[in-house]
């Protein structure tokens, strides 16, 4: 959840010890004049951190490090990788850095909380060089709410187009095979984190819409054979739903981005059902796999996808649109050659290669000048 969020990084900002620091060397990496603030978990906001790095070092040597200290930091470009982490350590930045913010999602019909967060974020504009922002859909609420447009950077959440990419026939067989999945069954993914904390994930988190799958995947069982394909933790709501409705799943813990990729070879479809996001991660994942994407208008979702061509568009909680749009994929013939081939060169806007470069380009560099 947002306040569960929030919490994490405002503990880790209260709880510095000031008085050793302010006298203590730097790190290393401190001696880099960009720091990415990233999280220690190893989650999306790392993985953003980590691959613009590693994009930008071989064009700009010892330009970009990662950190998960940014109060060391003085003089720098500091580039938060979310706006919880940017708020919760703004106090306590040194007012010689330019600061940077990643804004993924978040808009006020999510709740007060979150409405009260961006009331917080939005006071904070003025101490902010740049924001970076991965949607067009955000972007434009973004602007509505009075950020300068000059201050926002659109740059894609990035994907390994590389390690992510179309299976060749023996390779989704095997990749069936290893799920003990039947040739005939329809495979539906999905692979996010849709519960509330690190448990059971029996309670819902609603922003990730599980509900909403739930009922596309009832819907989809009253005339196609669908066996659903989770990944991730905290998935326990869904899979008693799918238990209570008799669908059969399986549930896999990738222990890598490797093993992910695998995983994404099994499937026939990929349903994003969110009502808010960033991305998220597993639509570029999808399409760059050449795995037809049905996705609720949500994040990149509109920057990537043209219905029947790149996958399926549709309205957030709108299921009987999500079905259609499905059935409709999942009867084109020859669809793995035709929208999944448009699919995945349509997602290569987001590879990483590409990302890490705007990064540098479009944020980093001038700032560095200024």
């Amino acid at each position: 959840m947002i306040a569960d969020r929030f919490r994490y990084v405002r503990h880790a900002a209260r709880s510095l010890p000031w008085r050793l620091a302010a006298g203590a060397g730097l790190l290393a990496g401190d001696e880099r004049p960009v720091q990415f603030v990233i999280e220690k978990a190893d989650w999306a906001i790392r993985w953003v951190g980590e691959n613009v790095r590693d994009v930008i070092e071989p064009m700009a040597p010892g330009l970009v490090a990662t950190t998960t200290d940014p109060y060391r930091h003085v003089g720098k470009v500091v580039h938060y990788g979310s706006q919880y982490m940017w708020l919760a350590w703004e106090p306590h930045i040194s007012g010689s850095n330019r600061a940077v913010t990643s804004f993924f999602h978040g808009k006020r019909e999510d709740g007060d909380a979150v409405s009260r967060h961006i009331d917080r974020f939005l006071a904070s504009v003025p101490r902010l060089a740049k924001i970076v922002t991965a949607a067009s859909l955000v972007e434009d609420r973004l602007i509505a709410w009075g950020v300068p447009r000059d201050k926002i950077a659109r740059i894609p959440i990035g994907v390994d187009t590389t390690l992510f990419r179309p299976p060749g026939d023996a390779e989704r067989v095997a990749a069936r095979s290893a799920h003990g999945l039947s040739p005939d069954a329809v495979v539906v993914g999905s692979f996010q984190k849709d519960g509330v904390g690190w448990g059971d994930g029996m309670e819902p988190k609603r922003i990730k819409g599980p509900d909403i799958f739930l009922k596309v995947i009832a819907d989809l069982k009253r005339d196609l054979p669908v066996h659903v394909f989770l990944t991730g933790p905290a998935r326990g709501f869904v899979k008693k739903g799918l238990d209570d409705m008799g669908v059969p799943f399986t549930h896999v813990y990738a222990d890598s981005h490797a093993e992910l990729a695998r995983c994404y070879h099994a499937l026939d479809l990929y349903l994003v059902t969110s009502r808010e996001e960033g991305g998220p991660m597993g639509l570029m994942e999808s399409m760059a796999s050449g795995v037809p994407v049905v996705s609720s208008d949500v994040g990149m979702a509109r920057d990537l996808i043209e219905s029947r061509v790149t996958g399926g568009l549709v309205p957030s909680e709108d299921v009987p649109a999500f079905s259609r749009q499905a059935r409709n994929i999942l009867s084109l013939p020859d669809r793995a050659e035709i929208l999944c081939g448009k699919a995945r060169e349509a997602v290569k806007v987001a590879d990483w290669q590409v990302v890490g470069v705007q990064h540098y380009e479009r944020v980093y560099r001038p700032l560095v000048r200024a």
